[in-house]
């Protein structure tokens, strides 16, 4: 399969490690606005600083979208419109309409859209799912993903502007967090948030508290002032026991659990342009983002009617 890869930043150098490794796929072009940023691949495969032109030259089975967050619903639009498999970084796009829109267009078109939670790959997080007993009911399930922004964003600033990144760690983190509860407890709902905003209005750090439809509670902690890393998942079941998972164990080195973690994202990717199919689970979790900012919104609202 050839692969095209849209955006250059900072996370798509675990991709292009990926696609790098021997296996069904290959690197056949990549596109960034920033001619520096193609500079490296000159002499390997086609640039493009335009998605467009990047689409029309044709050549490719499938394109990998990991530009700004505020990017991903226009260029997705673009190559599902062409029919082109999709494989998007989360969050599947800024608002929640604009993600219901490309599901929609998708769908009509019979293209492939893939949402990437690279976090559902990693190996720690595979030996709980895999580990926990069959016919113990989860009693609750909390995700800690807790970092200090700044030491992850590199050169992309975007991050940190509310209106490129769709808000703050509860639109780019938060999918991240909330998927792994679903993958645990099935399908969630909001029931209540309590989020603290910088004097740039940038969600510094949140909790969300969610519900499953069998009674299990979900709480999810957020936060961009986390000095080091914490990213780990703790499963609580019914007999008592107590289940953990931590993300980080074992790969020593900054972000080194990436690697082998985008690596199972590209091979999902390669399973979903197969069997072909919607991906519904960039949606649910674009949705849990959407319901959060509305239950913080109801919550002032409700704070100010106090008053």
């Amino acid at each position: 399969m050839r692969i095209g890869v849209i955006g250059l930043g900072v996370i798509s150098r675990y991709y292009l490690a990926a696609l790098g490794e021997s296996g069904p796929l290959r690197l056949a072009a990549v596109c960034d606005v920033r001619p520096e940023a193609l500079a490296p691949y000159r002499d390997e495969v086609p640039c493009w600083r335009d998605h467009r032109d990047m689409i029309a030259a044709g050549g490719l089975d499938g394109v990998v979208v990991t530009v700004p967050n505020d990017q991903h619903a226009p260029v997705c639009h673009d190559l599902l419109d062409a029919g082109l498999p999709v494989c998007v970084e989360k969050p599947l796009a800024t608002r929640l309409r604009d993600g219901l829109a490309m599901a929609e267009l998708a769908a009509a078109r019979g293209a492939v859209l893939f949402t990437s939670f690279h976090r559902r790959y990693n190996a720690r997080i595979r030996a709980l799912l895999e580990g926990l007993p069959r016919g113990v009911p989860i009693e609750s399930v909390t995700v800690r993903y807790l970092e200090r922004i700044e030491e992850h964003v590199g050169a992309d600033g975007w991050y940190l502007d509310p209106a490129r990144c769709g808000g703050g760690c509860v639109a780019d983190n938060g999918p991240n967090a909330f998927d792994l509860a679903r993958l645990l407890l099935g399908s969630l709902q909001v029931s209540s948030v309590d989020i603290r905003r910088d004097a740039a209005g940038v969600d510094r750090a949140a909790r969300v508290h969610l519900a499953a439809e069998s009674g299990a509670r979900a709480r999810v902690e957020l936060d961009w002032d986390h000095p080091g890393e914490t990213k780990d998942v703790e499963v609580r079941l019914a007999d008592g026991a107590v289940w953990r998972a931590d993300m980080l164990a074992g790969f020593t080195g900054f972000k080194q659990s990436l690697w082998h973690e985008y690596a199972g994202v590209l091979r999902a990717f390669t399973l979903a342009v197969h069997t072909g199919g919607v991906d519904r689970d960039g949606l649910a979790a674009l949705s849990l983002v959407d319901a959060a900012y509305r239950a913080e919104q109801w919550s002032r609202a409700a704070l100010i009617g106090e008053k």
